[in-house]
Order: structure tokens, then sequence, then C-alpha cells
């Protein structure tokens, strides 16, 4: 801009210099003017005074303007907002703040990039979501062709276990994952799906609150003495090592038992499978692996001089440990190359319970110590005391694990730094069988009983002890041995020579729909007596009433779901 045109402008845009100038005066707070604040422009109580020149001046300096280049003008503006006073630049902003505010959302598929717009709108969670839909048509338009809600669930189903569990549950996971076909429902199908799977969801964790569950039974009828020792299923079957020295395999629907393996000539205290090979301890000291199809013994491993109480494998590794003290890690090229890596020693009574991962191997004695080992290396890295008696079970994830001992008690230890986080008091006799996952830990007991935990607020300090069991389930007439659990059921063994399954979700009747989670480990081993050796249950076993306190049945069916769950 040349610089005698900037000065004219200016100059002609202060013309009547003191006639604005007694405007601004009489717009000042000393004038006592009253101001109008809203959304829109910043307006005075007073009208501006009539100038004859004002129109025309306005005319000749908007035509100059509209000369210049757009930097011209940006600098133009920039300088004359700069003689301007605080009530104009605040009239100003008010003016600009709209004019710049853009609906990208709308705007964005008039340029053809709908998709980006379905991308930035698939982030919300459901309640946004909803509100999205409101903004306009447009923004509803995205969402529905889009598939958003449709996204949306997909994304759950594939974080979390629950969803991915109902999803196959009640088979609207065949409508998942799919490119948009004609068998793929419009997306309002999915709109109306999310709050239905909400309120299932809901009823599932009252049931679990409550109690509320529907019961089947597995009579395991042994031939000689009767002790389910340990168990591990699926979502097509159940497999259970007994004191009769057998492997029995159960189809998970109709509870029909579809196959005996024998050759232990021991009780099978043990048990891991997984889609190849069933691996499973004995009493006899041997370990065992088995083809899962046919039953075929493939491999014996004699190493052990007494019972193998407990064994874990994954990825190549397998860990086994003994009432001989003694904890043995194996190399598993294939189900008939298995060769014996290292002998752990340092426990100084039965090792009843071995679990690892990557970094940590971890075990549990009679001598009431938790000894944490390197993986790698097989060298030792600390002890985590605390328990006041033998430790019979216990389970170990990420940096937490959860023990049970014949002090009857529970703890959670930080295995990274070996401080006990929480003691939960609550059986009556030896803890002998524990699991968790990230809402609960589930244990069972010899006092015939099985107690269901808030693992987030047992990890709460501030949680009182008196909250932190949800509920006691009791119908099994014996001790229990073993337990598993997902999110929707529970099944247990007992010395009663049962198989119980409890489910949290069809609690009308009926069949169990099957679901199987891969990410759920296998069950614990043998139990333990305060001298560290294996049990066989030769004591009398005291009857233990089924009955149980549980909340009351609804006697209402619940509301329908509303069109939105927020």
């Amino acid at each position: 801009m040349e610089p005698e045109m900037e000065d004219k402008t200016l100059e002609l845009m202060n013309t009547s210099g003191m006639e604005s100038q007694n405007l601004v005066d009489d717009l000042s707070p000393k004038k006592n003017t009253v101001l109008k604040l809203s959304n829109g422009p910043v307006v005075g109580s007073r009208k501006r005074p009539s100038e004859g020149n004002y129109e025309k001046e306005k005319e000749h300096c908007i035509a100059l303007f509209d000369q210049w280049s757009e930097a011209d003008q940006v600098e133009f503006v920039e300088r004359l907002i700069s003689r301007m006073c605080h009530y104009q630049h605040g009239h100003i902003n008010s003016y600009l703040k709209p004019m710049l505010q853009r609906d990208f959302i709308t705007a964005l598929p008039a340029q053809g990039l709908d998709h980006i717009a379905e991308n930035i709108l698939s982030f919300l969670d459901a309640r946004s979501l909803c509100s999205a839909e409101l903004v306009c048509k447009e923004w509803q338009r995205v969402i529905s062709e889009g598939m958003l809600w449709k996204k949306l669930i997909e994304r759950m189903v594939r974080t979390d276990p629950l969803w991915k569990g109902l999803s196959e549950r009640h088979q609207w996971e065949k409508y998942l994952f799919k490119n948009r076909t004609s068998e793929v429902p419009p997306n309002s199908y999915y709109h109306s799906l999310y709050p239905k799977i909400i309120q299932d969801i809901e009823t599932i964790e009252a049931n679990w609150r409550c109690g509320r569950h529907n019961l089947q039974r597995i009579q395991c009828r042994s031939e000689n003495s009767k002790g389910v020792y340990c168990l591990q299923y699926d979502d097509d079957k159940i497999i259970s090592g007994l004191r009769d020295n057998s492997i029995k395999i159960w189809d998970k629907q109709s509870l029909e038992c579809l196959k005996i393996l024998t050759g232990h000539t021991g009780s099978v205290l043990c048990l891991q499978y997984d889609e190849r090979v069933i691996v499973t301890g004995s009493s006899d000291s041997t370990v065992r692996v088995w083809e899962v199809t046919t039953g075929e013994v493939l491999n014996t491993l004699i190493h052990h001089n007494e019972a193998v109480l407990h064994l874990r494998f994954a990825n190549g590794l397998m860990v086994t440990c003994s009432k001989d003290r003694s904890i043995a890690v194996w190399d598993m090229a294939s189900p008939t190359d298995i060769s014996l890596r290292r002998v752990l020693v340092g426990h100084r009574a039965a090792v009843n319970v071995v679990d690892f991962d990557d970094k940590y191997i971890v075990s549990a004695s009679g001598d009431r110590t938790i000894k944490v080992w390197s993986t790698s290396t097989c060298e030792f890295v600390r002890t985590l005391n605390g328990h006041k008696r033998g430790i019979a079970c216990l389970q170990y994830r990420d940096r937490l694990v959860v023990s049970g001992s014949s002090d009857n008690t529970i703890r959670l230890w930080d295995i990274e730094c070996g401080a006990c986080l929480r003691v939960l008091e609550g059986h009556e006799e030896l803890v002998r069988c524990i699991r968790f996952d990230n809402k609960r830990i589930v244990s069972g007991a010899y006092d015939g009983k099985i107690k269901v935990w808030d693992l987030q607020a047992a990890l709460d300090p501030r949680a009182p002890a008196s909250t932190l069991c949800l509920r006691t389930l009791v119908e099994h007439s014996g001790r229990v041995f073993r337990l598993q659990f997902d999110e929707f059921q529970i099944i247990s063994s007992s010395h009663d020579d049962t198989i119980l399954i409890w489910d949290f979700l069809n609690i009308a009747g009926g069949a169990i729909q099957r679901v199987w989670y891969p990410f759920l480990e296998e069950p614990r081993a043998d139990w333990l007596m305060d001298d560290g050796c294996v049990h066989h249950g030769k004591e009398p076993i005291s009857s233990l009433s089924s009955s149980s306190s549980l909340c009351p049945p609804p006697t209402l069916p619940p509301p329908p779901p509303p069109p939105c769950p927020f």
C-alpha cells in the first residue's frame, strides 16, 4: 500500500475527529452510559450522531480497501485496530467470533471428504455420538452413512472381553466386522442395539453382586475314590482331572462324558491344555502329554521324585513343581521334544503352585513363602513373606500376585517391590484355589464356599474391609479344589465328586450358552496341608448347607431400553 494512500484513508476515517472523540467520550464509563452485553455485537445505549459526510467517506474508504492486496488489507486493519479503545476492541471481538467458527463436519462432505468427517466422529463415545446426531441433519447423515454406531460396537468388542462374549452368546457378532453389503443392517439397527447391550451388561453385573445364577451340576461318578482335583474349560468342553487317576472330557452343552483318558497310576492333580495337547501332572510323580482329539499319550516326563502338584506351559516353555520341593523349567519344542532346562531349588517344603510370564516365574510353597525367579535366566529374584501358614494357590499377572493360604487369608502383592497390598479375610478354612481378572477375585476353600471379591476395591487402601466380599456362594458339599471363571460364569470342582457351572447371564434356567475367552489362563493345581504335603481327602467332610443369602429376584421385568442409553 502506498504510504500517502494509507495516510489519506486514515485521514478520511478521522474526519470530524473532534466529533468522533466526543462520541468516545460520550460512551466512556464516566458518562454513566449503560452498555448492553450479549452474545451478539456490543451496542451502546446511545446512537451514533448523524454526520453528513460519513456515508460518502465510508464508501470511498471501502472502495480503496477493495483495491489493496490481502496482505495490505490485514496490515491496514491491524493499524486501524491499534488506534481504537478497549470498548471498540470488545465490539469487534463479538462481531468476529461467530465469523471465525466453522462447521467442518458439514463442510468436509461438501468438498468430497466424507471419509474424513466420518473418521473424526468415529472417535466419539456413545454419549457424545448421541449428542452429535442432534446437532443438525447433516451431522446425522454423516453418522448414519458412516455406520458409526456399528464402528463403536466393533471397537468395544475388540477391546472388552465382556462385549466380545455377549456378541458370541447373543449372536450379533455375525453383523460386525463386515463391509457394507446387503447382509449388513442399517445404522439404526446398531443404534438400537447399543442400549440393549448396556442393559445386558448391567444385568450381568447385578447378578454377580446379588449372587443370582443358574446352576448346573456334573456328577463325575468316580469308580473308586471320589474327588475332582483340577479342571479347565472352553466353549465346547470341560476337561477334568480326578482322584481316581483318570482324565474325563465333558461336552459343555450336553454335560455328557465324551472321553476318559487313563494311564496315570496316581491321582491327576493338575492339568492344562491348548488346541493340540493336554498336559497332566499326577501323584505318580510323572507328567504326561496327551493328544487332545485322540487321547493318545505322546510323551511321559519322569523327573520329579514325588507328586507333581502343579504345572504351567506357554510359548514353548513349561514349568512344573512338586512335593519334592523343586521347580523344573522345561523347553517345549514340540509335544514329543521336551527337554529340561533348569531345576530351581530354594523352597523348604512342597511347592504347591507356579505361574509365569515373560519376566518372572512365581512359586508358592508350604514353607509360607512366595519366591520370584527370572524367566530368562532362572535366577532367584526375591521372596514375598507374610502368610502365617503354607500357601496353597496363587495367580500372577502384570505386577499383581494374589495368593491363598492355609491361614485362611488371601493376600495381594506387588511383585516388583514385594509389598503386601491387602489381606482379605472371610474364609473359615484353607483357601485352596484362586483366580482373578480385571474386576473380581474368585476364591474357593476347604469350607466348601466360593467367594467373589471386588478387586478394584481391594487395591484401594481407603476401601473398608467390609465392602470387599461381594458374594458368598454355597452349593458344594465338600472342599472346593479348583475353579475357573470368565465374565459370565464360574466352573468349580470339589471333593464331593461334582463339577458345578454357575451361570450369571442365563438365570432363568436352561442350558448354558457357550463362550470362550482365549486370554483366560488354566486352573491351579493341588492343595496344601500344614506340613506342605499333598492331601487326598481321607478326613471326614462335614456337610454344608446349600442355602445362601441372595438378593431377591426382581418382581417386575426390567423396562424396555430407551432409544439412547444416555
